[in-house]
């Protein structure tokens, strides 16, 4: 039991860096990005074949991957950031699915079909299986904080308002003399560098990844996080998150009374029950668990009522 639950949350610090990522482009900015599982496994595929093809260090295949994410980060943002809420919603999606068909059909690079085998691991050798599992989750939990701290500073900032009211109208900020569209580029290329730093923590803790990993199932996780802890509310992210991935892995245990259906259809009922989470938090909290604390402008000082300068 006990090493199930550091799987659990390992995976669910994962999921978190990948949330705070999306919070950044969503609740922040505004942006819609449906590629969220593309910059995942680009990162997880980038670091894998860094480490077991050129033998690099897993610290090398991080930065590898956080690299490459950018890349695609811009390169996407450059061709689609023009676009409005829907089309780049689109965009970003075909961009996911194109990404898993590229890792599908590529055997040569990526295995297809039948997996990329990573031996490389973020812990020491000797560890044993116990001990090198709760470093694992360690090197998780340091990086998720590291991300939140980061992403709950630049929130705070005026960088962060300025994001705020691009989401809110991005006229306003544009006649202030903000060039909205390179605000626009530098949060999807962090977000979506972030996202690829996620996938390469992925890959080496599970050690064989496949296209199969990096569905539009693991997308909708992602931004059920975001939506249920609150969009635009860094700690809702990390509650989020954790309830979540705590429902959808304490789901399985439905399993035991649900002999007359097969493993398929338990997994299928598994999404109903997050689905059905969703549908209530969007119809009872909206705003979600943790709402943004929306700033109020100061109210206007009172007028000067000094007898100076007045006459009787």
């Amino acid at each position: 039991m006990e090493s199930y639950l550091i799987a659990i949350l390992t995976v669910a610090g994962i999921y978190m860096i990948m949330a705070l990522a999306l919070n950044l482009q969503f609740g922040l900015t505004g942006l819609i990005n449906f590629g969220v599982v593309g910059f995942y496994g680009l990162g997880a595929y980038t670091s894998g074949i860094a480490t077991e093809i050129f033998h690099a260090p897993f610290i090398a295949g991080l930065i590898c991957a956080i690299a490459v994410g950018a890349v695609a980060g811009a390169v996407v943002s450059l061709l689609s950031l023009r676009l409005s809420g829907d089309f780049l919603a689109i965009v970003t999606l075909g961009f996911a699915e194109t990404i898993r068909l590229v890792f599908n059909n590529e055997d040569w690079l990526t295995g297809g079909p039948r997996g990329f085998l990573i031996a490389t691991r973020q812990v020491f050798d000797g560890l044993g299986r116990s001990g090198a599992a709760l470093m694992v989750l360690v090197i998780v939990a340091v990086a998720a904080l590291a991300i939140f701290l980061l992403m709950q500073r630049l929130a705070k900032t005026p960088y962060g308002r300025v994001l705020r009211s691009i989401r809110e109208d991005d006229l306003v900020p544009s006649t202030l003399g903000k060039n909205i569209f390179v605000y626009r580029l530098q949060a999807f290329v962090i977000g979506s560098a972030i996202m690829a730093g996620a996938g390469s923590l992925y890959a080496h803790y599970v050690q064989t990844i496949t296209p199969d990993n990096f569905t539009t199932p693991v997308a909708i996780l992602v931004w059920m996080s975001v939506i249920v802890g609150g969009a635009g509310n860094m700690v809702g992210t990390v509650v989020g998150s954790l309830a979540v991935v705590a429902l959808y892995e304490g789901s399985r245990f439905l399993a035991p009374w649900l002999t007359f259906l097969d493993a398929e259809q338990v997994s299928a009922l598994r999404f109903i029950v997050i689905g059905s989470a969703l549908i209530l938090i969007i119809r009872f909290r909206p705003e979600g668990l943790l709402p943004e604390k929306h700033q109020r402008p100061a109210e206007a000082a009172p007028p000067n009522l000094s007898s100076k300068g007045s006459s009787l």
